[in-house]
């Protein structure tokens, strides 16, 4: 075995997570190898192309993504890889469509003439955002189921007409496994923004999307001799005695490493680590997880100009409508408009059977209903991606039904959006668990004995965020 300084990692995973404990682990001095199945980098945050019939194609992220004020892991990164400063800050305006009606609620005022609500609503509702954004025990949210905790604080006609909605939207009925923090969480990041010193919501983007974001990574992360292999995806990792751990590759390969780290999710690391206990597999399988199926769609003029538009009426068969081209600037969709139609959806829903041409037609069919200006020859792209393995749902007591990072596979480890207590899976978070657990790791590597490492959590960290954000 080599020893700590130099050793040799082997990530299964080319994600921005994968990629981030790769660039943390390089700094300090390891040789790191990163495996990634798929023949491109970037995961949940990778970039592909729209084609329309005329031939013209826009590169954009293949799921949409914002960075915040607050965002300061992901920021921090983007300083080390020369991008910060090339963030765009824009001031976006929010949309509700409910009843059949499109609001803007984009301000206090707009908040306050919403007409489904009434007043004494809108004051319950806007006492438990308040409320929520001043918690910071969150950890005994962990006990109370989402739903009861809304109902009490918002009342239940606030709850049935704003809240269930929206949690059906995102969890579907999930919702009913889900704990309060959930919703503490959301609105955590949100007024975290606002902490920063700006009283509105400002979102940023790096011109040229994730796609120019991972291809700098991947640039300064070969300057750190990391190595990068795309197309090789693992089927298996088992530990050599005294020689640390080796990976199987579809193609029939394989490599030894001293240390491995997995970050493929929960479920699928089960199966990939072989010779895990009883309790470690339990812990990775018990993990219940949100799929998406998410429609980008190329459109010849914006639907309403809202960057997110919330839906509550139940017939919509998406989300939300996230209009990223009322925060990106036109120009970079060859003055075209970028539209978002998620469906969060647990891995046995029957929509996962359905085509993209399905999917296209029911879409389309509710976009024409939603927007009276909207035609469906207005699309000119459409394209699905479907992921199985989104995020975790924070399920009651989630924080005592964490997956380990450390197994009891020796050189093995496990790091991935598990072993986010209280997140909401952002790019953000994604970063922070990056650096926070190759911290860890390179800790547990240093020492003759293992110790149990557990979850990232927002309190932890060698330094904090504003200081990794101020350095020079």
């Amino acid at each position: 075995m080599s020893s700590n300084r130099g050793t040799t990692w082997g990530i299964v995973g080319g994600g921005l997570l994968g990629l981030t404990l790769a660039h943390e682990l390089a700094k300090q001095g390891q040789r790191v190898t990163v495996f990634e199945g798929a023949d491109h980098l970037g995961g949940l945050a990778s970039a592909w192309q729209l084609e329309t019939d005329g031939g013209e194609r826009v590169t954009w992220d293949r799921h949409y993504h914002v960075t915040l004020l607050s965002d300061f892991g992901l920021r921090n990164l983007l300083r080390e890889i020369g991008l910060d400063q090339e963030i765009e800050w824009v001031e976006t305006r929010t949309g509700f469509y409910t009843d059949g009606k499109l609001y803007s609620m984009s301000n206090t005022a707009e908040f306050l003439r919403f007409p489904p609500l009434r007043l004494i609503d809108k004051l319950r509702l806007g006492a438990t955002i308040f409320y929520a954004s001043r918690i910071r025990d969150w950890k005994r949210l962990e006990a109370i189921p989402v739903a009861d905790w809304l109902r009490k604080l918002s009342g239940r006609r606030t709850f049935e007409k704003m809240w269930l909605p929206l949690l059906r939207a995102k969890l579907g009925e999930n919702y009913r496994h889900a704990s309060a923090a959930f919703i503490w969480t959301t609105i955590a990041r949100l007024y975290a923004a606002r902490r920063t010193g700006l009283k509105k919501e400002m979102f940023g983007y790096v011109p040229g999307g994730y796609g120019r974001i991972l291809e700098r990574f991947a640039s300064e992360l070969l300057r750190k001799s990391v190595s990068i292999v795309t197309g090789r995806a693992a089927t298996r990792v088992i530990t050599e005695a005294g020689v640390g751990a080796r990976i199987e590759f579809s193609n029939g390969a394989s490599e030894s490493f001293d240390r491995v780290i997995v970050t493929a999710p929960a479920p699928v690391a089960a199966k990939i680590c072989s010779g895990l206990n009883g309790e470690e597999v339990e812990r990775l399988e018990g993990v219940r997880y949100q799929g998406i199926i998410c429609a980008s769609l190329l459109l010849k003029q914006p639907l309403a100009n809202y960057y997110v538009t919330n839906l509550t009426d139940a017939w919509v068969p998406f989300t939300g409508v996230i209009e990223m081209s009322a925060l990106v600037d036109r120009k970079h969709f060859g003055g075209r408009s970028l539209v978002y139609l998620p469906k969060y959806l647990p891995a046995d829903d029957p929509m996962w059977a359905q085509t993209d041409d399905e999917i296209r037609a029911t879409f389309v069919a509710a976009l024409e209903r939603i927007y009276g200006h909207f035609r469906r020859d207005d699309v000119l792209a459409f394209r699905v991606s479907r992921v199985r393995h989104v995020f975790p749902i924070p399920t009651l007591n989630y924080s005592e039904r964490v997956p380990e990072m450390v197994t009891s596979l020796p050189g093995v480890y496990v790091v991935n959006s598990s072993q986010i207590q209280n997140g909401t899976l952002n790019v953000n978070e994604t970063v922070r668990l990056g650096v926070q657990a190759a911290a860890r790791l390179l800790a547990e590597a240093g020492r003759s004995s293992q110790f149990s490492a557990g979850a990232i959590t927002e309190d932890e960290g060698t330094e904090t965020d504003s200081e990794l954000v101020a350095r020079p």
